[in-house]
């Protein structure tokens, strides 16, 4: 007696382009399909087809927002919002914020695997090494206005950075640099790449730091000795000058678990649910009647004498964040 053998789905998908009456078999892999073998479904042009629809060039994907398209394929990061699964490395987040830290964990995005103790203790230390910053720097930030947006300066001082490590430039070392240093065909690439590395997650809290700082009209404080890279930040954002300033346990280890699931974001994009719309400007006037253009932004309830009577001349505020000057 012989057992029939049951022939394996074939991974594909067939179409038929009624337009011409053509087959077509599409392979699959991983559940997803190329857009250049779509583009292979061509036509001549039809009675309502505009020039801008190409038809002849192949059929395209219309996809507003990338709602269903997959841009690259990626082994660091797996993203399932509707069953809140999130690894990283195929990692659980659950346990990367349960027993691991921030570095530790951006160790194993860059590197593919978790440090050893040894590795980690380099590690650590080189970041916390590169945490200074050139007072230059210090400089740009001061020539901002007072209340620029946070995100505009530290912009900014990351492509400043670009200006004191020319050797790590491409438009200066080269164009291949760091696809060199990818590949594993330059060692010399690959240390630069890896001080870049070390460079950027050691400076982007002290950078963030100072724009917040700035903001504030506060002095900018420098990289303290002795704590951990979010205890830092903490350090760099509020201290006032107090030289025995600890940040609270609770709230620096809550930040670094911020900062995993914040690691890697992938590509992944996102609609709002919901547009975000201006504040009406009639309704914040009704709210607000002494709200009037000529505000003056650094001014704050200054009494100015007009027609013999004092009147205080509100500061400008943003509608959704009045607050006391």
């Amino acid at each position: 007696m012989t057992q029939k053998t049951v022939a394996a789905p074939r991974q594909s998908l067939s179409v038929v382009d009624n337009r011409t009456g053509k087959a077509y078999e599409v392979p699959i892999k991983n559940n997803a399909v190329l857009a250049t073998d779509i583009k292979k479904i061509a036509a001549q042009p039809q009675d309502g087809d505009r020039p801008e629809d190409e038809t002849p060039q192949g059929l395209r994907v219309y996809d507003p927002a990338y709602m269903n398209t997959a841009a690259i394929e990626s082994k660091i990061t797996y993203i399932n919002g509707q069953e809140g699964i999130l690894r990283y490395r195929g990692y659980p987040i659950e346990q990367l914020v349960g027993k691991s830290t921030f570095l530790e964990t951006a160790y194993l995005l860059i590197y593919g695997q978790l440090p050893t103790a040894s590795q980690y203790g380099a590690w650590q230390q080189e970041i916390l090494h590169h945490t200074y910053i050139h007072s230059d720097i210090e400089g740009m930030f001061k020539s901002f206005r007072y209340d620029s947006h946070p995100m505009s300066m530290m912009t900014a001082a990351f492509a400043t950075l670009g200006a004191f490590a020319p050797e790590a430039n491409p438009s200066l070392q080269g164009q291949k640099l760091y696809t060199d240093a990818a590949s594993g065909r330059s060692p010399a690439a690959l240390k630069a790449l890896d001080k870049q590395i070390l460079r950027i997650i050691g400076k982007a809290p002290t950078l963030a730091a100072a724009s917040y700082r700035m903001r504030q009209g506060r002095p900018f404080n420098r990289p303290a000795q002795g704590l951990s890279y979010t205890g830092n930040f903490l350090y760099l954002l509020d201290n006032l000058s107090g030289h025995e300033y600890q940040p609270h346990p609770v709230l620096e280890r809550a930040l670094d678990a911020l900062f995993i699931l914040h690691a890697d974001h992938e590509r992944r994009r996102r609609r709002l649910r919901r547009p975000l719309r201006p504040f009406p400007r009639r309704r914040f006037r009704e709210r607000h009647p002494h709200a009037h253009g000529d505000w003056q932004p650094r001014e704050c309830a200054r009494l100015h004498e007009e027609g013999g009577e004092a009147r205080a001349r509100p500061r400008r505020l943003w509608p959704s964040r009045l607050q006391e000057c």
